[in-house]
């Protein structure tokens, strides 16, 4: 099995015009780790269909912010886990719920931002599920248009498995912090996949030591081309 980064068009070169602006209704604070002395936002990872609006403590979620009490962090985060999937890591800065805002123009059919944030439409989705493609799971956003014949946007929540190999890190940089969960370490040059950690039950995945990257199988690449997919960028990552 061969593995790609799905990635986005370079900037400007796309020739439709769609943007949004929108935010998720909760988050776990960021952290200044006592451990790792880092301060952490995980902006990459987030869990769309979550709603945390039963919570009591919901509206210690509503504001983003830097927590420098870890006690107080690891109490929210531990509120959260029922909550959330099994392979959830729940890092510093984690959102939940829709993306709620503004949006205009035109997109593709999948939409990338920031690198690790996918976009779709819904019949784009279904088409994709139709073949078959695992781990496909889309969740409605909450972006208003205000032109007529908008689109439905979704956006998918991508599971976390997978690790880049310890080969292509620097040494000693390979295991997270074990007080905030993030991995300290500048992205390699040559990346290289651990194709033991790799999953085979999905097609598309996040890497859990590096969130900020979109892994997708030779099987969704062949379906995004049979079905003409346009706008995305492709890199073969090679598997060690």
């Amino acid at each position: 099995m061969r593995f790609y980064e799905l990635g986005s068009v370079p900037y400007g070169t796309s020739r439709y015009k769609g943007e949004y602006s929108a935010e998720r209704p909760w988050h776990l604070p960021g952290l200044h780790c006592p451990t790792c002395d880092i301060s952490w936002g995980g902006i990459s990872e987030a869990y769309p269909s979550v709603d945390l609006s039963g919570l009591p403590e919901a509206k210690q979620l509503k504001t983003a912010r830097l927590e420098e009490d870890y006690g107080r962090f690891e109490r929210l985060r531990a509120m959260v886990r029922p909550l959330v999937p099994a392979w959830a890591r729940l890092t510093p800065g984690t959102g939940f719920g829709p993306l709620v805002g503004s949006a205009r123009g035109t997109f593709p059919q999948l939409y990338i931002l920031y690198s690790w944030r996918v976009i779709i439409h819904r019949d784009a989705l279904e088409q994709l599920q139709a073949e078959g493609l695992r781990g496909l799971k889309g969740c409605r956003t909450g972006l208003r248009f205000r032109q007529r014949n908008a689109p439905e946007l979704m956006e998918l929540e991508v599971e976390s498995h997978g690790l880049f190999h310890p080969d292509c890190l620097p040494p000693g940089n390979t295991e997270p912090c074990k007080t905030c969960g993030g991995y300290s370490f500048d992205l390699p040059k040559q990346r290289l996949l651990d194709k033991a950690s790799l999953p085979e039950h999905v097609d598309v995945f996040q890497l859990r030591n590096c969130p900020g990257f979109i892994i997708i199988t030779e099987r969704f690449v062949d379906t995004l081309r049979r079905l003409g997919f346009e706008e995305f960028s492709l890199q073969e990552l090679p598997v060690r």
